[in-house]
Parts: structure tokens; sequence; C-alpha cells
């Protein structure tokens, strides 16, 4: 069994901020199982690797005996988290929401281990639905206006001239009861969720109970160099992208990212990592090497060491030396098809909407 500082300095490899990292290390030795907050909003998921950075540090803690408590924000997706947001979000249905909630579960079972002994799912319309309005104002005037108002993207908004709901406002109210109310130790989220989950924190306290840790974690350029990983922005690795996609795509990768995305989406060991990084500045079949090697790295995380070895194989052969690729064979239904139709065809598993960007 792994002591406290082991799984601390495992953490720490793609970790930005710790509140509270002394009752972390003080959790840690405790011998309980730790309850880990993983909240999202149901809204339509597709996970790159840059969300699994979270992922991964929860599959180390469940590795060591601790539960990640899945919660699916169904209430609060009615209402539509701001956080860089500079508009109300669209309000969705209930159909959508539950079926956004299940491929939410079919992604992050790529990385999570999802038996029962380390792993629950819950939903914050457990509590909120029959919370009564009194319950509810008591929790908001435990906030004031100007914590509120700390938050960058509502000072934004209101020094533009736009609009802010009042249930945008509620929003940090209501996550932050959800660690309450889930008996949260610890959460890991990216540096953009730290206000809400500090506010976890807040009403933990105010109600009696033990502040949760937060731990905020790395962040990285897409595979352009430009802003973080985003579907919108075609600059991302998705979780269900086929191994030989992964591969591809991170051959991309400009040679200045190929250290930071081996140390942060890799387990290679950070000796590797910093030689492929050096490696990686000299230029030439040197970063060219350097990268395939990163590549690996990712691809057998996910996908284990023999599917990483053959991507390997399968690209030098392709665009090393000038080889034609393996293609599958699609079976179509008719002679005649629209264009979307027969990359629907092609790509079954993948929605119209990245259908219609591959095709643009």
């Amino acid at each position: 069994m792994a002591t406290a500082s082991e799984i601390l300095q495992a953490l720490k490899r793609t970790t930005e901020t710790i509140i509270g990292e002394s009752d972390l290390v003080e959790l840690l030795d405790s011998g309980r199982q730790l309850r880990i907050k993983f909240g999202v909003d149901c809204t339509a998921p597709d996970l790159h690797i840059g969300h699994a950075v979270n992922l991964w540090m929860m599959r180390r803690l469940q590795d060591a005996g601790h539960r990640v408590v899945f919660l699916l924000g169904d209430l609060t997706t009615r209402i539509g988290d701001p956080t860089g947001k500079s508009e109300t979000r669209p309000i969705l249905t209930t159909e959508e929401i539950d079926a956004n909630a299940a491929a939410f579960l079919d992604q992050v079972s790529l990385v999570l281990d999802t038996s029962p002994t380390v792993f629950e799912v819950r939903r914050n319309s457990e509590w909120f639905d029959s919370m009564d309005v009194a319950a509810l104002l008591s929790l908001c005037s435990m906030v004031t206006h100007a914590q509120l108002m700390a938050r960058d993207m509502f000072r934004e908004r209101v020094a533009e001239g736009r609009e802010i709901a009042l249930h945008e406002l509620t929003y940090p109210v209501l996550q932050g009861y959800d660690s309450f109310a889930m008996d949260s130790d610890l959460t890991i989220v990216g540096s953009d969720q730290l206000f809400n989950e500090s506010m976890g924190r807040h009403f933990q306290q105010r109600l009696g109970a033990k502040p949760q840790v937060v731990i905020t974690t790395t962040i990285t350029p897409g595979l352009d160099g430009g802003p973080k990983q985003s579907k919108s922005l075609s600059n991302y690795v998705a979780l269900r992208d086929s191994p030989e996609n992964k591969f591809g795509k991170l051959m991309s990768l400009t040679d200045g990212l190929v250290g930071r995305f081996a140390a942060v989406y890799t387990d290679l060991p950070i000796d590797r990592v910093q030689e492929l990084e050096v490696a990686a500045t000299i230029g030439g079949t040197a970063a060219r090497d350097a990268k395939l090697f990163m590549a690996e790295g990712v691809v057998s995380r996910y996908h284990g060491p023999d599917v990483a070895s053959s991507c390997r194989r399968d690209f030098i052969r392709v665009f090393s030396e000038r080889e034609h690729p393996d293609m599958e064979a699609v079976q179509i239904p008719h002679a005649h098809l629209t264009v979307l139709e027969l990359v629907r065809a092609a790509l079954p598993h993948q929605s119209n909407s990245e259908r219609r960007r591959l095709i643009t």
C-alpha cells in the first residue's frame, strides 16, 4: 500500500495548486476511504485527454482504495454553469440531460474504475428537488453579493454592460452545497472551477463539516500551441478517438510542447520525459523520435503497450516509408448517398456535429 507521501508525490506531477495540503496528508494517513467529488454538468460530453488529467489522478487514488463519487449535476445543468460564458447558457431538457449523463459515464469508464467498491453515482437532484424555498434562501444568506462578484466573469459582464441572470448567481451556491450534501473530502478540478469548489469549502465550514481539499490541475495548450484543447477549435485528442487517431493527432504537436505533453499525459518516468524534452529542442530526426515516444506513451496509457507499438509501426510505415496504410472496408446501404450519409457510414460512432466539422 502506497504511503501518503508517495500518493501526494504522484499527484503533484499534474497539480497546479492544493488548497488544504496539510489536511490532505492527514486524510491520506487516516486509513479511511476518502470520498472524492467528481462533479459534472450534463451538457453534451466530448471528453479529451485534457479532461482526463483529473481522471487519472482520481484513478491513482482509487488504486489506493479511495472512492470517486461521480456527481451528475442534473439540477444544476438546468441552471447552466456560467463559468467562462459571456452569455447565459440555453437550458437543456430532462431527456437531453439523461442522454448526456449516460455518455459521460461511458467515457469516464475509459479511465476510472467503476467497480462499486470505489465508484458511486449520485445526482444533485436527490437533495435539491426536496429542498424548500426557506432552506434555499437560508443557503443564499450565507453568501454575500461581494463574494459572488469576486468572479472575473461576472465583473467582466457588468463592465461590458451584459446581463447576469439571477439563476446564474445562484449556481456557485448550489455547486458549493453539493460538497456538503455528498460528504466530499477532496475534489480535483481545473483552475476555472476553483471559485465554485472554494464555495464548497465555505458551505462545509458554515454547516459544521470539515472542508474538502481542492486540487487544481495542470492545463496545457492545444495541439496547435494555442488555447487549451477544445472541440470548437479542433485542437484536441478525444478519449473516444481510435488509437490510430490519437497517435496521428499527437504527431501533429509542435516540437516545443513534446516535453509538457509527455509529463502531463503519459506515465513515463520524469527522467525519460526530460530526455524527450531535450531531444525535441534539437529538431530533425531527434525531435521526430521524441514525438514518437511521447505519442506511444499516451496511446499506451489508454489502449495498452501492444496497441501503442502497433500505432507507432504503422505511422512510420505510412508517413516515413511512404507505404499505403491499412484501410477498413465500409459497407454502404445504397449507391446514392449525401456526403453526410457517407461520412456517417464510415464513422458511425461520431456525432453529426463532428461529422459536419470533418466535412467542412
